[in-house]
């Protein structure tokens, strides 16, 4: 690999754009390639950013020898067949989450990745955020006792959108469990793992598309109380309660910058400001991945996406949430 690691954007849209903001925060990484099925929007995109070279297909830039690793940043429909087409090129994957639609997808991915003996991450960024890192070693070090409860939210406004949107159009996987009720899951998985029992509740678009869920996660000594929707917004906070102590990640908790701790009426706050927006820790992953030849990562592992992957779909089970490419 040469000194530098080569990355090509796949799908050059909002989300991209974020994520390579970070990137040119790194100095080991340079944005090589950038693919869309439109060579306009390409173009643009590597006017803006200086990029070498341009697709107007994704083939193209898996078999171009151009990138060492990708950043799939499509709609989530789009997830499992583009990163596996990657890595039968051989090329690391960076997916956008959630990784594959339903865990069968997921499981279609880690197998070739498995087969090519190439790099897979699910970009979960939350998971190497250095406050949630932080909150996850103190819950594990038993610093607030035993963890008894669990709170967070994910919700905005999105009825404005137009309904070809990807946050609205069913045919594009939907709504907000997939899109931004995948962080409150995440949380408590990682914080108290696999629950023993979901409970969750939906409301639904004209459409079909799911906009707003609740969640509980009950665990054998706890529970977790989580949400997201696109029919209002909420405080996006996060509460993590043990019985010696709480945590707080303030609003936004899963692009923190800080933690609070309250143990024995006594209120600490400490600060962890982020380098760039947040996607700047995961890229540093992915790049100690590569260069150590690893095909996944120890912190957020294939068996994690798995996981993740498997709650998503009970959810879906339990509110009725499919989609029409789904068999």
């Amino acid at each position: 690999m040469e000194t530098k690691i080569r990355w090509g954007i796949v799908g050059p849209g909002k989300i991209a754009r974020k994520f390579v903001s970070d990137l040119l925060l790194v100095e080991d990484a340079e944005v090589t390639a950038v693919a869309s099925r439109s060579m306009e929007r390409a173009k643009e995109f590597a006017e803006e950013y200086d990029v070498e070279h341009t697709f107007g297909s994704y083939d193209e830039l898996f078999r171009s020898g151009t990138v060492d690793v990708v950043y799939i940043a499509t709609p989530h429909n789009f997830h499992r067949d583009l990163s596996i087409k990657a890595l039968e090129n051989g090329l690391g994957v960076l997916c956008e989450k959630p990784m594959g639609v339903n865990r069968d997808e997921v499981v279609e991915q880690v197998n070739a990745s498995k087969k090519h003996n190439a790099f897979l991450m699910e970009a979960m960024w939350s998971r190497f955020n250095p406050s949630i890192k932080k909150v996850k070693e103190l819950v594990d070090t038993g610093e607030i006792g035993a963890l008894k409860y669990l709170y967070a939210d994910f919700a905005f406004y999105a009825l404005d959108r137009d309904e070809d949107s990807r946050l609205l159009n069913p045919d594009l996987a939907s709504g907000t469990i997939l899109d931004i009720g995948i962080y409150p899951i995440f949380l408590s998985y990682l914080l108290l793992g696999m629950p023993e029992n979901i409970l969750a509740t939906s409301k639904f678009h004209n459409n079909g598309t799911e906009l707003q869920t609740s969640m509980i996660f009950d665990y054998p000594k706890a529970q977790a109380m989580l949400y997201s929707g696109f029919t209002s917004r909420s405080r996006m906070e996060a509460e993590i309660s043990g019985n010696k102590g709480q945590l707080f990640l303030k609003s936004r908790w899963h692009e923190a910058d800080e933690y609070t701790m309250v143990k024995e009426d006594e209120t600490k706050k400490f600060s962890l400001p982020l380098k760039g927006i947040g996607y700047y820790y995961e890229i540093l992953e992915v790049h100690e991945c590569l260069r150590s030849n690893k095909i996944e990562s120890d912190l957020w592992s294939h068996q994690n996406s798995l996981d993740l992957s498997e709650l998503l779909d009970t959810v879906r089970k339990k509110c009725g949430v499919s989609f029409p490419f789904e068999t």
